[in-house]
């Protein structure tokens, strides 16, 4: 794939937490159970996939994925051959789901904050009463996050055909051509959903340009990503108050100066 062109640099809001919640939302697992080797596998994968696409990954990712291994390590070893400092009855996992049971508090009392302040956008006071307008009687789509985002594009690479990789192999594609390209299916579509993006796509290196190209845009705030229901389809919009997508990436040369006045 085509890095040099143009190069992708998107700010990771969300933690190793974060992904670690995602995880066990997504599989519908016990929070106070969790299986080590299968969070442990997946989280190594989001972690190669963020790496596959050149994301700027925080140390703390790392140190999540070490210390998840090591969980998993010391869980296979019997009780008294693990370390001195910890008591034979104790769960290698308890830190980590302290850790995780305390962050997921704050971060749904965030949530709930959030979701009040939205309403009260939608009050307005007059002679001390209140006027409350109303909303679209639509389920409202919400806009998706980074794994949400990152758990497509795993899907949409694990449909290449590995056959087709050998026949495509000269083609190039580059992160700018593909932001031209979302542009202007924004322009004429206004919206559609993630997996139609990654139709007829043959090849890896297509579809991470495409996947970049799309955190640029949602970056750039020019395009986001919204999903109805959880886990549910991504649809891909042009971003509110967007009148033109995707300033030209290379300013043009100014003319050459003919040397004659």
């Amino acid at each position: 794939m085509s890095h040099e062109e143009y190069k992708v640099r998107l700010e990771v809001f969300e933690g190793p937490l974060d992904l670690l919640l995602y995880l066990i939302k997504k599989d519908e697992l016990d929070i106070h159970n969790i299986p080590m080797e299968t969070i442990t596998s997946q989280y190594v994968q989001y972690i190669d996939l963020m790496k596959m696409l050149d994301l700027n990954i925080a140390g703390e990712f790392l140190v999540m994925a070490a210390t998840l291994m090591m969980i998993k390590s010391r869980m296979l070893l019997p009780a008294e051959e693990r370390p001195e400092l910890e008591e034979e009855d104790e769960d290698p996992r308890w830190d980590l789901v302290r850790q995780l049971v305390e962050y997921k508090k704050f971060k749904d009392a965030a949530l709930h904050l959030e979701a009040l302040e939205a309403r009260r956008e939608d009050i307005f006071g007059r002679d001390g009463a209140e006027v409350v307008l109303e909303r679209d009687t639509d389920v409202a789509l919400h806009d998706v996050g980074l794994f949400d985002l990152i758990s497509a594009f795993s899907d949409a690479l694990k449909k290449v055909k590995v056959e087709n990789l050998q026949e495509i192999f000269a083609e190039r594609f580059t992160v700018a051509d593909k932001i031209g390209v979302l542009g202007d299916r924004l322009r004429n579509e206004k919206r559609f959903s993630l997996s139609a993006m990654f139709e007829g796509m043959r090849s890896r290196s297509e579809i991470a340009c495409t996947f970049l190209a799309l955190l640029e845009l949602i970056r750039l705030a020019q395009a986001r990503a919204v999903q109805k229901d959880t886990f549910g389809e991504i649809y891909i919009e042009r971003a509110e108050g967007v009148v033109e997508m995707v300033p030209p990436l290379v300013e043009e040369a100014p003319p050459a100066d003919s040397g004659g006045e």
